[in-house]
Order: structure tokens, then C-alpha cells, then sequence
């Protein structure tokens, strides 16, 4: 029996947008109050440049959204886009659990078979 696949429906640039921990406290702190690259910059060990590129890659995979403040953009959570990828981490996770339980149902198969 095949269990959920892990293929098809994951959408790869939400997974390279999240395994970056700066992306993901670009996230935390932009779930607290939108805010532009200066203002994120402050809070995190990197350039404002930086901070501009992982937002962009943020903003790629659906998570943020920008809008011209001034000079800058500010940005803030797509809420419908975080939805999406929390459904999509959780449809994975579920995924994984299942083929983990497979695997734990095999090695006790096997390990009662050879005591027998």
C-alpha cells in the first residue's frame, strides 16, 4: 500500500523559503507588524540588502506580500499564502508519519519473525 506522496504537490520554492532561518524571522517578525527591508534589517544579523533578497524569495514563494511606502516597500504577511503553505507543511508532515508508521509495522514484523 502507498501512503501520501511527497511529490506533485509540494511547491519547492515554499520549502527553500522556509528551511532559511533569516526567512523564517523575516516571517515571525512580519506576522507581529509589517515593515520595510531597513526596518527588518534591525533585528537580524544581516545587510539590508540581504534582508531585500530573502524577502524577494519570500515574496516568490507567496508568503509576503510588497507595496510601495516612500522610497521603500513595505511588506507584510499574505495570509492566504501562509494558509497554503501551512496546509501544504502539515499535508507533508502527515506524509511522513505515515511512512514512518510503515516502517516502525515492518521492523516489528521482521523482529517477531526471528524470534519465532
Amino acid at each position: 500500500m502507498m501512503g501520501p506522496a511527497l511529490t506533485g504537490s509540494v511547491d519547492d520554492d515554499l520549502w527553500s523559503a522556509v528551511g532559511d532561518p533569516n526567512r523564517r524571522r523575516l516571517l515571525d517578525l512580519l506576522v507581529d507588524a509589517p515593515g520595510t527591508a531597513t526596518t527588518l534589517s534591525q533585528h537580524l544579523p544581516v545587510s539590508r540588502q540581504a534582508v531585500t533578497k530573502h524577502l524577494e524569495v519570500l515574496g516568490r514563494a507567496g508568503l509576503i506580500r510588497a507595496t510601495p511606502a516612500g522610497r521603500e516597500k513595505r511588506y507584510v504577511v499574505d495570509e492566504a499564502g501562509l494558509a497554503r503553505a501551512a496546509a501544504q507543511l502539515a499535508s507533508v508532515g502527515a506524509a511522513w508519519d505515515a511512512r514512518l508508521r510503515r516502517i516502525k509495522d515492518i521492523a516489528e514484523t521482521l523482529q517477531r519473525d526471528q524470534t519465532r
